[in-house]
């Protein structure tokens, strides 16, 4: 796959999936626009893809603000005309039990995983209807599929199931613009989410046991979903919209 003269923006870019599609992107010849919250993480991250590209640029903002939205779309169409790809990636991931969720927990997941991707796909719509169309890949959960009694995660849940739903109701609002919204839903994939509620040696002790979960006996890794998400936005899947694709490793296919 080439994505040679695109401009794609890639939210939650600073580690994991994000990083992963960033660092594909850029390879294949596109121009990034890297968001993520923490701005010395971002730096490090585009520095590990290239120390001196003037194909990236970062923008260290909170997603769930509907400006910083905005602000990508500024930065992709001053330095690059325009934006052709959006990776709505950037995302919050705790397992808490219903009885223990407070209001601010709640907050948080929808505005970080539902506000935030509705308002990025939004600004990047406007900008790509002057330019005649493009692609989003939304980054979902398998936990918006079926509920996984070893990590509850009622909110989280329901913010990427709004995600799912988004994607359907944006393939057929947005396809007359010759723009085209999917998304995929992984399972477990070893990323870096997981250190933000456990020790690195809970994270060493509790996610190997996740490996028999999935039929095809493994934990995903960024890239097996980072390459999925290039599917969607690449020009093989042109006659693909309004997808949920779970990346998951036959979970949903069901378990022996």
């Amino acid at each position: 796959m080439t994505f040679e003269n695109k401009t794609a923006i890639i939210t939650g870019a600073g580690s994991g999936i994000g990083f992963a599609v960033a660092k594909r992107l850029h390879d294949a010849g596109a121009n990034i626009v890297m968001n993520g919250r923490n701005a010395a993480k971002l730096k490090a991250a585009s520095e590990t893809i290239s120390n001196a590209s003037d194909r990236i640029k970062l923008v260290a903002a909170d997603i769930a603000l509907p400006e910083t939205a905005n602000m990508l779309i500024e930065v992709a169409e001053d330095a690059f005309g325009g934006v052709d790809i959006l990776i709505n990636n950037a995302g919050v991931f705790e397992p808490k039990p219903f009885l223990e969720l407070s209001e601010a927990d709640y907050d948080r997941f929808v505005d970080i995983i539902l506000k935030g991707k509705f308002f990025a796909a939004q600004a990047a719509a406007k900008s790509m209807i002057k330019q005649g169309g493009g692609t989003i890949v939304q980054t979902g959960s398998i936990w918006a599929l079926q509920a996984i009694g070893a990590t509850p995660s009622a909110a989280y849940s329901a913010a990427n199931a709004g995600v799912h739903q988004m994607v359907k109701n944006l393939a057929i609002e947005l396809a007359p613009h010759n723009i085209r919204i999917n998304a995929v839903a992984p399972a477990v994939v070893e990323t870096p989410v997981y250190n933000t509620f456990m020790t690195e040696e809970q994270v060493k002790e509790v996610l190997p046991g996740f490996s028999s979960f999935h039929p095809l006996g493994r934990n995903g890794q960024p890239a097996d979903i980072a390459e999925a998400i290039l599917f969607l936005a690449s020009g093989q899947a042109s006659w693909i919209t309004g997808t949920v694709l779970p990346v998951d490793g036959g979970v949903m296919a069901g378990r022996n």
